[in-house]
């Protein structure tokens, strides 16, 4: 069986805003669909094979998520990327926060930047195609 994930679905403060993020992102992605129905805003932005949907806030949490801190939620989303080095110089030139936490690995390399909304995106360029090579934590400089 193939696992891949289809869609992922946000609520975000500002749709037009986060799409700019996935664009700089991800250049092949397009606007599959979108609607402002006038009672929530809302975009379909990917590819034919996925994509991120994206719904307009219409309240503020309670108190503001905090990556990491122990609480339920998503701390981040992990993306494979053909080239790291390019996608972080466009989401750079783009104006958005590097959150890259060290990393060194012979295999992998990661960047990790806030969207809008302050969620953290994790980017992965792999080195080798060998799972045991792409997988290990042994040589990682996991902080």
């Amino acid at each position: 069986m193939t696992i891949r994930i289809e869609h992922v679905n946000m609520i975000v403060r500002d749709v037009d805003a986060t799409a700019r993020f996935l664009k700089a992102a991800f250049p092949e992605f397009r606007i599959r669909r979108q609607n402002d129905n006038g009672q929530q805003r809302w975009m379909h932005i990917g590819t034919d094979d996925t994509y991120i949907a994206l719904s307009e806030a219409t309240a503020e949490p309670a108190e503001p998520w905090i990556p990491y801190a122990g609480k339920p939620g998503v701390n981040h989303l992990g993306y494979e990327v053909d080239d790291v080095e390019a996608l972080r110089k466009r989401l750079k030139t783009a104006g958005y926060d590097d959150s890259t936490v060290p990393n060194s690995h012979p295999f992998r390399q990661r960047v990790y930047f806030h969207d809008p909304d302050g969620n953290d995106w994790e980017f992965v360029q792999y080195y080798s195609d060998e799972p045991a090579e792409r997988n290990d934590y042994e040589l990682s400089d996991l902080g």
